[in-house]
């Protein structure tokens, strides 16, 4: 019985004692932070007398971080009144405060209108060509071209040479998608607008020949001797038919080129079997842009134009054998066989001989070709065997084991020869 009156006894001070100790530092703390506002300086950070010091919580982080802000922005006016008790500034923070002007920080002026328009048209362009991805807008202009020439989007697909290797699905994409979607089309028309014109030229320059141009180059015989004069009035009697961009040169090159396949009104037909072949060797040719590149590289094909030292040139769909001497030999070389002109530059050499041929040129100014290998040369259709030789005229087709050439001869420059020949012979 007389132990539980102790007992509750040495509870209560205990608990009076603890309360006590709470009140005296609640009061001494009020005192602090009377006397630090009303000095007007910011109070010191308060250490708990525990051992073990507590962490923040979330909120009181966020309402230390709310109170850096406003410190920054206020100076060293004082304490928010929104700051928590329980959090107190760290000493970084109170140097911030302490060199803080105390004159308020004036707005940043607002940018006027007219200057955010302007950026946003300079933007616009670098915008468009982002959004056309894979597709140029010289790819677009190519495609729309080579689409009103040949209404065709096959035909586009072979003969169109793009800057990247596009399938026949994203050229008919491509083209449906500038036909019937306002966005790609407006992009596309906004971005073409912008291209240069020598750009546009040179695009245009490279449109494919229509059905009708291809018929009316196919009137010119094949045993004339065109000159640029002569497509130049072609142009003029047609003007409807051809695209705006030909010129006559191009109109004789692409007449050679269809000499040299046999797609002339005065030429023979060729047999079903043979039109089957040529197809076949064409997309094999189209397949080898690759190697193009690296013959265009070795021989250094530039201009087709003739310089003053060229007599002629044997023109093929790889390769231009420039002919400056007199005399030049063809066949194909090896290591211990070396001629002027290797033909296995063109294309597949294995039946020609390794000193197939000699073409020579008379001081009368005529060329002549000699066949000196085992298998015949074909001159315009005309096989020359071995042993004999031929007369070569401007654009003649000459065929040497499946690999065609066509001979181009320097008028001028033979001209001169000739003038010179007549000269010395009275004498």
């Amino acid at each position: 019985m007389d132990k539980d009156p102790q007992g509750l006894l040495e509870s209560t001070l205990m608990a009076s004692g603890t309360a006590s100790r709470s009140e005296d530092e609640e009061s001494l703390a009020g005192q602090k932070r009377a006397s630090s506002q009303a000095l007007g300086t910011i109070p010191k950070r308060r250490s708990s007398s525990r051992f073990i010091k507590r962490k923040k919580f979330d909120d009181e982080l966020v309402e230390s971080s709310l109170a850096k802000s406003s410190t920054r922005a206020k100076g060293a006016s004082g304490v928010e009144p929104g700051r928590c008790s329980g959090s107190e500034p760290s000493s970084s923070e109170k140097k911030k405060v302490s060199k803080a002007p105390s004159t308020p920080v004036p707005p940043s002026p607002a940018p006027a209108p007219g200057l955010s328009k302007r950026v946003k048209k300079s933007k616009q362009p670098l915008q468009v060509t982002k959004d056309l991805g894979r597709w140029k807008p010289a790819d677009d202009l190519l495609l729309i071209n080579a689409v009103l020439q040949t209404n065709d989007l096959t035909s586009v697909h072979l003969g169109v040479k793009f800057s990247c290797r596009f399938t026949l699905r994203e050229v008919q994409e491509r083209w449906y998608a500038l036909l019937y979607d306002p966005v790609i089309s407006k992009l596309a028309c906004q971005a073409m607008k912008q291209l240069h014109p020598e750009a546009i030229a040179a695009i245009q320059s490279k449109a494919l020949f229509s059905k009708a141009e291809e018929q009316l180059l196919s009137r010119v015989a094949s045993t004339s001797q065109p000159t640029l004069e002569t497509f130049q009035d072609l142009l003029h009697r047609h003007p409807d038919a051809f695209y705006l961009a030909r010129t006559a040169k191009a109109l004789q090159a692409h007449w050679q080129l269809m000499k040299q396949y046999y797609l002339l009104e005065d030429q023979t037909e060729l047999t079903v079997a043979d039109r089957r072949q040529k197809r076949e060797i064409r997309q094999l040719e189209q397949e080898l842009h690759k190697w193009q590149v690296l013959v265009d590289s070795i021989t250094g094909m530039s201009s087709p134009d003739f310089d003053n030292q060229t007599l002629a040139v044997l023109r093929g769909r790889m390769v231009r054998y420039l002919m400056r001497s007199r005399e030049i030999t063809l066949g194909r070389a090896t290591k211990d066989n070396q001629i002027d002109v290797d033909l296995s530059l063109e294309g597949p050499a294995w039946k020609i001989s390794r000193k197939q041929g000699v073409i020579k040129l008379k001081n009368n100014g005529d060329f002549f070709i000699a066949n000196e290998g085992r298998r015949p040369i074909y001159i315009d259709g005309r096989p020359v065997l071995c042993g004999s030789k031929w007369r070569l005229s401007n654009n003649s087709v000459v065929e040497i084991a499946s690999l065609r050439f066509v001979f181009l001869i320097n008028q001028d420059l033979i001209a001169l020869i000739r003038a010179e020949a007549a000269k010395i012979t009275p004498q």
